[in-house]
Protein backbone atom coordinates (compact mmCIF):
# COMPACT_ATOMS: atom_id res chain seq x y z
CA UNK A 1 0.00 0.00 0.00
CA UNK A 2 2.88 2.38 0.79
CA UNK A 3 4.30 1.80 -2.71
CA UNK A 4 0.89 2.60 -4.24
CA UNK A 5 0.71 5.94 -2.41
CA UNK A 6 4.24 6.80 -3.57
CA UNK A 7 3.17 6.06 -7.17
CA UNK A 8 0.03 8.17 -6.65
CA UNK A 9 2.02 11.23 -5.62
CA UNK A 10 4.52 10.67 -8.42
CA UNK A 11 1.59 10.73 -10.86
CA UNK A 12 0.29 13.96 -9.27
CA UNK A 13 3.77 15.48 -9.52
CA UNK A 14 3.90 14.48 -13.20
CA UNK A 15 0.48 16.07 -13.72
CA UNK A 16 1.83 19.22 -12.09
CA UNK A 17 4.69 19.26 -14.62
CA UNK A 18 2.25 19.57 -17.54
CA UNK A 19 1.90 23.32 -17.08
CA UNK A 20 5.65 23.72 -16.56
CA UNK A 21 6.37 22.10 -19.94
CA UNK A 22 3.89 24.55 -21.45
CA UNK A 23 6.16 27.35 -20.25
CA UNK A 24 9.43 25.63 -21.24
CA UNK A 25 8.33 24.82 -24.82
CA UNK A 26 8.72 27.88 -27.05
CA UNK A 27 6.10 26.80 -29.63
CA UNK A 28 2.72 28.53 -29.64
CA UNK A 29 -0.11 26.76 -27.82
CA UNK A 30 -1.80 25.27 -30.94
CA UNK A 31 1.38 23.77 -32.37
CA UNK A 32 2.36 22.48 -28.92
CA UNK A 33 -0.96 20.63 -28.62
CA UNK A 34 -0.63 19.27 -32.20
CA UNK A 35 2.75 17.71 -31.44
CA UNK A 36 1.63 16.47 -28.02
CA UNK A 37 -1.35 14.64 -29.51
CA UNK A 38 0.65 13.29 -32.46
CA UNK A 39 3.43 11.84 -30.31
CA UNK A 40 1.07 10.58 -27.59
CA UNK A 41 -1.24 8.91 -30.15
CA UNK A 42 1.67 7.08 -31.81
CA UNK A 43 3.09 5.92 -28.46
CA UNK A 44 -0.33 4.88 -27.13
CA UNK A 45 -1.21 3.02 -30.34
CA UNK A 46 2.11 1.12 -30.14
CA UNK A 47 1.49 0.22 -26.51
CA UNK A 48 -2.08 -1.00 -27.07
CA UNK A 49 -1.13 -2.94 -30.22
CA UNK A 50 1.77 -4.62 -28.37
CA UNK A 51 -0.51 -5.64 -25.49
CA UNK A 52 -3.30 -6.60 -27.94
CA UNK A 53 -5.74 -4.24 -26.21
CA UNK A 54 -6.68 -2.20 -29.26
CA UNK A 55 -10.46 -2.52 -29.75
CA UNK A 56 -12.34 -1.65 -32.93
CA UNK A 57 -15.52 0.39 -32.47
CA UNK A 58 -18.40 1.35 -34.75
CA UNK A 59 -18.47 4.69 -36.59
CA UNK A 60 -21.20 6.20 -34.40
CA UNK A 61 -19.29 5.43 -31.20
CA UNK A 62 -16.05 6.72 -32.72
CA UNK A 63 -17.68 10.04 -33.62
CA UNK A 64 -18.99 10.46 -30.06
CA UNK A 65 -15.65 9.62 -28.47
CA UNK A 66 -13.69 11.67 -31.01
CA UNK A 67 -16.01 14.62 -30.35
CA UNK A 68 -15.13 14.39 -26.68
CA UNK A 69 -11.47 14.36 -27.71
CA UNK A 70 -12.07 17.67 -29.51
CA UNK A 71 -13.08 19.18 -26.16
CA UNK A 72 -9.84 17.87 -24.62
CA UNK A 73 -7.85 19.39 -27.50
CA UNK A 74 -9.55 22.80 -27.13
CA UNK A 75 -9.03 22.70 -23.35
CA UNK A 76 -5.30 22.15 -23.85
CA UNK A 77 -5.06 25.00 -26.38
CA UNK A 78 -6.66 27.48 -23.99
CA UNK A 79 -4.73 26.10 -21.00
CA UNK A 80 -1.36 26.56 -22.67
CA UNK A 81 -2.51 29.87 -24.14
CA UNK A 82 -3.26 31.03 -20.59
CA UNK A 83 0.21 30.02 -19.38
CA UNK A 84 1.96 31.72 -22.30
CA UNK A 85 -0.09 34.91 -21.82
CA UNK A 86 0.66 35.00 -18.07
CA UNK A 87 2.56 32.31 -16.16
CA UNK A 88 2.19 28.75 -14.85
CA UNK A 89 0.75 29.83 -11.48
CA UNK A 90 -2.07 31.84 -13.10
CA UNK A 91 -2.84 29.03 -15.57
CA UNK A 92 -3.17 26.30 -12.93
CA UNK A 93 -5.09 28.53 -10.49
CA UNK A 94 -7.67 29.27 -13.20
CA UNK A 95 -7.87 25.52 -13.84
CA UNK A 96 -9.28 25.22 -10.31
CA UNK A 97 -12.55 26.62 -11.73
CA UNK A 98 -13.27 23.19 -13.24
CA UNK A 99 -15.22 22.35 -10.05
CA UNK A 100 -17.36 25.50 -10.43
CA UNK A 101 -18.23 24.78 -14.08
CA UNK A 102 -18.84 21.10 -13.32
CA UNK A 103 -21.26 21.98 -10.50
CA UNK A 104 -23.01 24.39 -12.86
CA UNK A 105 -23.10 22.36 -16.08
CA UNK A 106 -23.38 18.73 -14.92
CA UNK A 107 -26.96 19.04 -13.56
CA UNK A 108 -28.02 20.67 -16.86
CA UNK A 109 -26.31 18.18 -19.20
CA UNK A 110 -26.96 15.02 -17.14
CA UNK A 111 -30.40 16.18 -15.98
CA UNK A 112 -29.83 15.82 -12.25
CA UNK A 113 -30.69 18.25 -9.48
CA UNK A 114 -28.36 21.06 -8.44
CA UNK A 115 -26.46 20.65 -5.19
CA UNK A 116 -26.35 23.98 -3.39
CA UNK A 117 -23.28 23.04 -1.35
CA UNK A 118 -21.28 22.21 -4.51
CA UNK A 119 -22.18 25.59 -6.00
CA UNK A 120 -21.33 27.39 -2.75
CA UNK A 121 -17.85 25.83 -2.55
CA UNK A 122 -17.26 26.48 -6.23
CA UNK A 123 -18.30 30.12 -5.84
CA UNK A 124 -15.52 30.45 -3.26
CA UNK A 125 -13.08 29.39 -5.99
CA UNK A 126 -14.70 31.92 -8.33
CA UNK A 127 -14.19 34.62 -5.68
CA UNK A 128 -10.48 33.76 -5.62
CA UNK A 129 -10.21 34.17 -9.41
CA UNK A 130 -12.11 37.48 -9.28
CA UNK A 131 -9.74 38.77 -6.59
CA UNK A 132 -6.73 38.03 -8.79
CA UNK A 133 -8.44 39.36 -11.94
CA UNK A 134 -9.56 42.62 -10.33
CA UNK A 135 -6.37 43.59 -8.55
CA UNK A 136 -3.72 42.22 -10.92
CA UNK A 137 -4.38 43.72 -14.36
CA UNK A 138 -1.16 42.33 -15.89
CA UNK A 139 -2.59 38.87 -16.39
CA UNK A 140 -6.17 39.53 -17.50
CA UNK A 141 -5.72 37.89 -20.90
CA UNK A 142 -4.11 34.84 -19.28
CA UNK A 143 -6.91 34.65 -16.71
CA UNK A 144 -9.57 34.96 -19.42
CA UNK A 145 -8.03 32.12 -21.43
CA UNK A 146 -7.66 30.07 -18.24
CA UNK A 147 -11.35 30.48 -17.40
CA UNK A 148 -12.35 29.24 -20.87
CA UNK A 149 -9.88 26.36 -20.45
CA UNK A 150 -11.48 25.28 -17.17
CA UNK A 151 -14.98 25.42 -18.69
CA UNK A 152 -13.85 23.19 -21.58
CA UNK A 153 -12.19 20.80 -19.09
CA UNK A 154 -15.47 20.55 -17.16
CA UNK A 155 -17.39 19.82 -20.39
CA UNK A 156 -14.81 17.16 -21.28
CA UNK A 157 -15.14 15.49 -17.86
CA UNK A 158 -18.95 15.46 -18.03
CA UNK A 159 -19.20 14.16 -21.61
CA UNK A 160 -16.42 11.64 -20.98
CA UNK A 161 -18.63 9.98 -18.35
CA UNK A 162 -21.34 9.48 -20.97
CA UNK A 163 -19.19 8.10 -23.80
CA UNK A 164 -16.85 5.90 -21.76
CA UNK A 165 -19.47 3.71 -20.08
CA UNK A 166 -19.39 0.83 -22.60
CA UNK A 167 -15.71 0.68 -23.53
CA UNK A 168 -12.36 0.08 -21.76
CA UNK A 169 -10.73 3.26 -20.48
CA UNK A 170 -7.61 2.74 -22.60
CA UNK A 171 -9.73 2.37 -25.75
CA UNK A 172 -11.67 5.56 -25.00
CA UNK A 173 -8.50 7.54 -24.26
CA UNK A 174 -6.86 6.42 -27.52
CA UNK A 175 -9.83 7.39 -29.70
CA UNK A 176 -10.16 10.68 -27.82
CA UNK A 177 -6.53 11.42 -28.71
CA UNK A 178 -7.27 10.60 -32.35
CA UNK A 179 -10.31 12.90 -32.28
CA UNK A 180 -8.28 15.64 -30.64
CA UNK A 181 -5.51 15.28 -33.25
CA UNK A 182 -8.02 15.56 -36.12
CA UNK A 183 -9.52 18.64 -34.44
CA UNK A 184 -6.19 20.45 -33.96
CA UNK A 185 -5.12 19.51 -37.52
CA UNK A 186 -8.24 21.33 -38.81
CA UNK A 187 -7.57 24.33 -36.57
CA UNK A 188 -3.87 24.79 -37.42
CA UNK A 189 -4.32 26.28 -40.95
CA UNK A 190 -6.67 28.93 -39.51
CA UNK A 191 -4.20 29.52 -36.68
CA UNK A 192 -1.34 29.98 -39.16
CA UNK A 193 -3.47 32.44 -41.14
CA UNK A 194 -4.30 34.53 -38.07
CA UNK A 195 -0.86 34.44 -36.45
CA UNK A 196 2.59 34.67 -37.95
CA UNK A 197 3.99 31.32 -36.87
CA UNK A 198 6.14 28.47 -38.15
CA UNK A 199 5.18 24.79 -38.32
CA UNK A 200 8.61 23.42 -37.52
CA UNK A 201 9.99 22.69 -34.05
CA UNK A 202 12.45 25.50 -33.39
CA UNK A 203 15.06 23.49 -31.47
CA UNK A 204 16.12 20.05 -30.27
CA UNK A 205 15.33 21.23 -26.74
CA UNK A 206 11.71 21.90 -27.72
CA UNK A 207 11.41 18.43 -29.27
CA UNK A 208 12.85 16.85 -26.12
CA UNK A 209 10.34 18.70 -23.95
CA UNK A 210 7.51 17.72 -26.34
CA UNK A 211 8.51 14.05 -26.17
CA UNK A 212 8.65 14.16 -22.36
CA UNK A 213 5.25 15.92 -22.25
CA UNK A 214 3.64 13.33 -24.53
CA UNK A 215 5.32 10.25 -23.08
CA UNK A 216 5.67 10.94 -19.34
CA UNK A 217 2.95 13.54 -18.69
CA UNK A 218 0.36 11.82 -20.91
CA UNK A 219 1.03 8.08 -21.35
CA UNK A 220 3.23 7.62 -18.25
CA UNK A 221 0.77 9.40 -15.97
CA UNK A 222 -2.11 7.29 -17.34
CA UNK A 223 -0.20 4.03 -16.74
CA UNK A 224 0.69 5.09 -13.19
CA UNK A 225 -2.96 5.86 -12.48
CA UNK A 226 -3.97 2.38 -13.64
CA UNK A 227 -1.39 0.81 -11.30
CA UNK A 228 -2.49 3.01 -8.39
CA UNK A 229 -6.21 2.25 -8.89
CA UNK A 230 -5.46 -1.46 -8.40
CA UNK A 231 -4.55 -0.73 -4.76
CA UNK A 232 -6.22 2.60 -3.89
CA UNK A 233 -9.87 3.61 -4.37
CA UNK A 234 -10.85 6.05 -7.12
CA UNK A 235 -12.30 8.25 -4.36
CA UNK A 236 -8.89 8.64 -2.66
CA UNK A 237 -7.13 9.18 -6.00
CA UNK A 238 -9.55 11.94 -7.04
CA UNK A 239 -9.20 13.74 -3.70
CA UNK A 240 -5.41 13.50 -3.85
CA UNK A 241 -5.38 15.15 -7.28
CA UNK A 242 -6.57 18.37 -5.61
CA UNK A 243 -2.85 18.82 -4.84
CA UNK A 244 -1.97 19.12 -8.55
CA UNK A 245 -2.22 22.97 -8.76
CA UNK A 246 -0.17 23.27 -5.55
CA UNK A 247 2.59 21.08 -7.03
CA UNK A 248 2.53 23.10 -10.28
CA UNK A 249 2.87 26.42 -8.46
CA UNK A 250 5.73 25.17 -6.26
CA UNK A 251 7.61 23.78 -9.29
CA UNK A 252 7.05 27.01 -11.26
CA UNK A 253 8.31 29.09 -8.34
CA UNK A 254 11.43 26.94 -8.10
CA UNK A 255 12.18 26.88 -11.84
CA UNK A 256 11.02 30.30 -13.03
CA UNK A 257 11.09 32.40 -9.86
CA UNK A 258 7.39 33.18 -10.28
CA UNK A 259 7.06 34.17 -6.62
CA UNK A 260 8.58 37.54 -7.60
CA UNK A 261 5.84 38.11 -10.20
CA UNK A 262 2.93 37.42 -7.86
CA UNK A 263 1.37 40.01 -5.55
CA UNK A 264 -0.93 39.96 -2.52
CA UNK A 265 -4.05 39.63 -4.71
CA UNK A 266 -2.76 36.33 -6.10
CA UNK A 267 -2.10 34.86 -2.66
CA UNK A 268 -5.47 36.10 -1.34
CA UNK A 269 -7.21 34.50 -4.32
CA UNK A 270 -5.17 31.33 -3.94
CA UNK A 271 -6.19 31.21 -0.26
CA UNK A 272 -9.88 31.25 -1.28
CA UNK A 273 -9.27 28.44 -3.78
CA UNK A 274 -7.38 26.28 -1.26
CA UNK A 275 -10.16 26.85 1.30
CA UNK A 276 -12.71 25.76 -1.30
CA UNK A 277 -10.72 22.57 -2.03
CA UNK A 278 -10.45 21.78 1.71
CA UNK A 279 -14.21 22.31 2.26
CA UNK A 280 -15.09 20.18 -0.78
CA UNK A 281 -12.73 17.43 0.39
CA UNK A 282 -14.24 17.43 3.89
CA UNK A 283 -17.75 17.36 2.44
CA UNK A 284 -17.02 14.44 0.09
CA UNK A 285 -15.24 12.56 2.89
CA UNK A 286 -18.23 13.05 5.20
CA UNK A 287 -20.66 11.84 2.52
CA UNK A 288 -18.47 8.80 1.86
CA UNK A 289 -18.49 7.90 5.58
CA UNK A 290 -22.28 8.26 5.78
CA UNK A 291 -22.67 6.08 2.69
CA UNK A 292 -20.42 3.42 4.25
CA UNK A 293 -22.41 3.46 7.50
CA UNK A 294 -25.70 3.09 5.60
CA UNK A 295 -24.34 0.08 3.73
Amino acid sequence: MKEAFIKLHISILIAGMTGVFGKLITLNEALLVWYRLLIASILFFSMLAYKKKLHAIDVHSFLKIAGTGCLLCLHWIFFYGSIKASNVSIGVVCFSLVGFFTALLEPILLKRRFFFRELMYSCLTLTGIILIFHFDTRYRLGIGLGVVSSMLAALFTITNKKVSANYPTSCVLFYEMIGGFICISCILPIYFHLFDTSFKVSSATDFTYLFLLASICTIGMYLLQIEVLKKISAFTVNLSYNLEPVYSILIAMALFGEAKELNFAFYAGLGCIILSVILQTLNVTRQKKLQTLEE
